[in-house]
């Protein structure tokens, strides 16, 4: 991905089409995703056109935020967690939502281990560890209570940081 970063720093919209290619090449069988934007804005900022994923615990205006959780299907967000309008403003591109065991804490989730699709990427922050093992997306919001980000982007092969607890706004989440 770094690669891909700097070949596109001055064509957002080309590194916006690979992160695409990706999810469609390997996403049925990784299964990342609940919901890929149809064409996320591009905006100015230091965050320029970077592709990234929200796991589907955070609110999203528009897209879905469904908790992992069948009883909230078809659920879209009317508003965005703190931290999504921050990255935004920034001009950080939501690509989408990604997979998150239900309720970010029971069932496991659909996606499966990029690294060995017959394994688990771990939980709850499943689809986003994955998105990015995949290259789908430069990086991805999770959410960790007791190992939930951390779990599955080792699980991934990637790097989990979870900041400490109240430097990032929780709003929405």
């Amino acid at each position: 991905m770094r690669g891909l970063l700097r070949q596109f720093l001055d064509n957002p919209e080309g590194l916006l089409e690979v992160c695409r290619a990706r999810i469609r090449e390997r996403d049925p069988e990784i299964r990342a995703w609940v919901e890929v934007s149809p064409q996320p804005p591009l905006g100015p900022g230091p965050l320029d056109g970077i592709p990234f994923g929200a796991k589907d615990i955070f609110e999203t205006r528009g897209l879905a935020t469904e908790y992992g959780s069948p009883l909230y299907a078809g659920r879209k967000g009317d508003t965005d967690a703190a931290l999504v309008t921050d990255l935004r403003r920034r001009g950080a591109l939501l690509l989408g939502k990604t997979q998150t065991t239900a309720f970010a804490y029971f069932d496991p989730a659909p996606t499966r281990n990029p690294r060995d699709p017959r394994h688990t990427p771990g939980g709850s922050s499943s689809g986003s560890a994955a998105a990015v093992a995949c290259g789908m997306v430069a990086f991805a919001l999770g959410s960790q209570t007791q190992g939930s980000v951390i779990r599955p982007a080792a699980f991934c092969g990637v790097v989990g940081f979870k900041p400490t607890f109240g430097k990032l706004s929780t709003e929405g989440v």
